[in-house]
């Protein structure tokens, strides 16, 4: 197995796992975790799914995959989209059984309109984490453009379903440590060099200084030193990137970061499939724990999946 396809499918399956953890406690408070922490693979709960079931996130996340996999274009990753909303394309059993409002409302419009693409809403009220739990396939295509087209990419597949520029910076910034963590620096060493690097980058992307000053806590260096109290972990698209990006700073295995992101409680699937992803890219597949693989619904496809995509890059 090359690299690049080690690499992808550490990333897709620390994603799906680290979503699967999430899915039975989705919704649940940090106090409820605090009390029943989770410790394992877990059935049913919240969703009422077999263990190993993920949601939405890796669903959307691996029909951005396909649609690499099938020669990219925007088109595909918006009807692949909404394949899996209207026709239950990659899901784990058949059936949608967890989708976000400002996504959903974006694929309906999407599927009434067949040239529609970029259907997400563009309000301030619209930055949900929808385009940020799917966008990591990203950090596999064409990863070494110049920082300005490699952000009007980043911003055209999150405007499917999220069109606020502050969701596009929120997926730029996951999609830059992950470039980090492929290149092979530690996790600490990564999210230095993003807070080094990034002031300068949104400054050449034009970022309206108001909407830089959104992510101050992430871009401060001084993120995994916050206490956890002061990290949230609903389904804001800051909030999601601080704490998933807290869990991989603050812990030294694969499990210990996903376990730390479910374990916030709320949007507790989310958060797993952020932090899942980059920390399967960081530690590889051989540390996530072999029980959460064996479970884990449609293995197998996803590892086809990551074959096709590195076969089309």
């Amino acid at each position: 197995m090359s690299t690049l396809e080690s690499q992808l499918r550490a990333a897709l399956l620390g994603l799906a796992v680290g979503d699967a953890l999430g899915v039975p406690v989705e919704f649940e408070s940090r106090a409820r975790r605090k009390l029943d922490p989770v410790v394992n693979m877990r059935a049913y709960g919240t969703h009422q799914q077999p263990a190993g079931t993920w949601s939405d996130d890796a669903s959307l996340t691996l029909c951005l995959a396909e649609a690499i996999a099938d020669g990219f274009t925007l088109q595909k990753v918006a009807q692949n989209s909404v394949r899996w909303y209207s026709e239950n394309f990659w899901t784990p059993h058949g059936r949608v059984f967890d989708i976000g409002i400002t996504t959903r409302e974006a694929l309906q419009r999407i599927k009434a309109d067949k040239t529609l693409l970029f259907a997400g809403g563009t309000d301030e009220y619209s930055n949900g984490n929808g385009a940020l739990m799917r966008i990591l396939p990203l950090a596999f295509l064409r990863p070494d453009v110049p920082l300005i087209e490699r952000f009007q990419q980043i911003q055209e597949v999150s405007a499917i379903t999220h069109g606020h520029v502050r969701s596009a910076v929120a997926c730029l910034l996951y999609l830059e440590i992950a470039a980090h963590l492929r290149a092979g620096l530690t996790p600490a060493v990564a999210y230095q060099r993003l807070c080094r690097e990034a002031p300068a980058q949104l400054q050449v992307l034009r970022i309206p200084t108001q909407e830089v000053q959104h992510f101050q806590t992430v871009l401060s260096g001084r993120l995994p030193d916050l206490p956890e109290q002061t990290i949230t972990s609903g389904g804001y698209v800051l909030h999601t990137l601080e704490a998933a990006l807290w869990c991989l700073l603050r812990h030294e295995t694969y499990a210990e970061t996903v376990l730390a992101a479910v374990n916030l409680g709320d949007d507790t699937d989310t958060t797993g499939a952020v932090a899942g992803g980059l920390a399967g890219l960081y530690y590889g597949e051989a540390a996530i724990p072999a029980e959460w693989l064996q479970a884990l619904t449609r293995r197998t496809d996803i590892e086809d999946l990551c074959h096709r995509m590195v076969q089309a890059i």
